[in-house]
This record gives C-alpha cells, structure tokens and sequence, in this order.
C-alpha cells in the first residue's frame, strides 16, 4: 500500500457519464495522469458491469493504475479490479477484508471524524472524504464536510484520504494543502472538452502543492 499513488483518482461514472464511453473516457484520464480509477455504474445490470470492468482492467493494468469497483465486492473479484469502495451503507470493512483479502485495496466513504476513525480501526486502506464542496455530480449528497471538516479528519486518523466533492485544477492546492493525500472526481474530467489535459492540469496543480508542503 506504500507504494499506492494517492494523487489522483477519477470517478468513471455511468450516470454523470451519459452519452460517454466510460472505457474512452477511463483512457483519456489515465493517459492525462490519474492514478487511480474508480468504476461506478449504479444503473448498470451485472452483466454490463462485468463486462465493462473486465475491459477497463485492461486499460489500467499496463500502466500499474489501480482499478477500483465501486461498492460491488463480488464484481471486483470478478473483473479482476484492485479493490472496492464502500458505502457507509455497503458491507463492512471487516467482511470485505475476509473475501478480498489482503492483498486487494479497500475504500470506504466517510462525512465525519467519527466515521473516519471507525473506517481506520476496521483496516480501510483509503478513505474518501466530502463532500469539501457542493458538486453537481451527486444528488443525493450530505452537508458538506468542507476544508474544516478535511483538517479535523486528517488530525484523527493517518490513513491516506481522498477528498471528493467539488473539486478541479483550480481548488485542488487548497484541498491537498488542507491534508488530503489526494482528490477524487467525477465531472472535472467526465464534463471536460479534453479530458486528458484536464487529468494533467488537475495532477499538476497537486503536484505543485505536494511540492511546497514537503
């Protein structure tokens, strides 16, 4: 897990995704520089989902870019994927750990310290933190978590967070400089004209503030 790059994860999702190749766009992101890819498909039959998975770990493997399914433990085993990422409403940490094992990465969605220090006790390997600020991606979001709430969860746990919700090239430094390890998004890349550069602006700008903090 030491060697995971953080930095940057996008969101491939079926939804904000309309009309899209997700696999093109998975393509576009990894090639601009995101490090992680995070494959949701809420709406998606198992079939498709499988399927869809199955290519995209294509995509990912060669460049050494983790593939991770978002809250289906059974489809990452199935496709082959990197890992999984829950829900607070998803199965436990714990038992996803006994299918997975441990060779396998496991994420899970926190909204609060309290949530966070629970998913680190139970062996998360990464949580997803937010929303840091309104997005238009999700609809049925929380209230926001914002940069407060990220410094508050980053003094309590030392697992690698990933913050979500609103976030592009342009408030990318702040969220990092706030203790993020890196971001997660969806429509910064899905909405993009060119998704590519938009991945490479956005690891830029990460990469420039990972810089002064160190």
């Amino acid at each position: 897990m030491d060697r995971i790059d953080w930095r940057l994860c996008f969101i491939a999702d079926s939804e904000a995704a309309e009309g899209k190749n997700v696999l093109a766009l998975i393509a576009e992101a990894v090639a601009g520089g995101a490090t992680m890819v995070q494959l949701r498909g809420k709406r998606w039959v198992d079939r498709e989902f499988l399927d869809i998975g199955r290519k995209a770990v294509r995509i990912t493997r060669p460049k050494k870019v983790p593939l991770i399914i978002n809250d289906r433990v059974d489809l990452a085993l199935a496709c082959t994927a990197d890992g999984v990422h829950l829900g607070q409403q998803d199965m436990p940490v714990l038992y996803a750990r006994k299918i997975l094992g441990t060779d396998r990465i496991i994420g899970i969605s926190v909204a609060n310290a309290e949530e966070a220090r629970a998913a680190e006790k139970d062996g998360a390997d990464y949580i997803g933190a937010g929303p840091i600020f309104s997005t238009s991606s999700k609809k049925d979001i929380g209230p926001l978590l914002g940069l407060e709430g990220l410094r508050e969860i980053r003094a309590k746990v030392k697992t690698p967070i990933l913050a979500i919700g609103g976030i592009s090239a342009v408030n990318a430094a702040v969220v990092i400089s706030a203790g993020a390890d890196g971001i997660a998004v969806i429509s910064a890349i899905t909405d993009a004209a060119d998704p590519r550069k938009a991945a490479a602006k956005i690891i830029k700008s990460i990469h420039q503030q990972i810089n002064r903090r160190r």
